[in-house]
């Protein structure tokens, strides 16, 4: 079996205004994630993860924002994209790992609802699916409440013709 991993990462500032969304859900919070669609940093490095193991480049690429058809547009979508690009060049998730750091809010009550938005999302059971969050102990712009960081590792796999 053809198997290969990609690695992804994103980060953005927090803004009152927004609304936190994370994972393709909203969570109660004073702050939300700056950027020019929904800015959901999880989904994000998700999307890197994946392109990154299929040799697809990022994000960046497929969905610019420079475009304005991305404006303010929900990251499932973009996720979506994603796992098509993946399953037109063959390939199809495996599994994926994510962490996410933050100082606040609380993110692990919210896992299960991330884990069941992003696991039909990308075609695989809830227990492929794996989202951790940790503080950064109040060191840094992550620390201070600035903004949030999501790492994303994918393992993909060449689907049977």
């Amino acid at each position: 079996m053809n198997m290969r991993i990609g690695f992804g990462f994103d980060t953005h500032r927090l803004v009152e205004g927004r609304p936190l969304v994370l994972g393709g859900i909203i969570i109660p919070h004073p702050t939300g994630l700056l950027g020019h669609s929904d800015a959901d940093a999880l989904l994000h490095a998700i999307c890197d993860a994946l392109l990154g193991a299929a040799n697809l480049r990022d994000i960046g690429f497929h969905f610019p924002d420079t475009d304005p058809r991305y404006k303010g547009i929900d990251s499932r979508k973009l996720l979506a994209g994603t796992v098509q690009l993946l399953h037109d060049k063959g390939y199809a998730v495996g599994n994926i790992d994510c962490t996410i750091v933050a100082e606040a809010p609380k993110l692990n009550p919210h896992v299960p609802a991330m884990q069941a938005v992003i696991a039909p999302l990308l075609q695989v059971d809830e227990d492929c699916v794996s989202i951790k969050a940790t503080r950064n102990e109040g060191m840094d712009a992550i620390g201070n409440q600035e903004g949030m960081k999501v790492y994303a590792v994918a393992l993909i796999y060449k689907r049977a013709h």
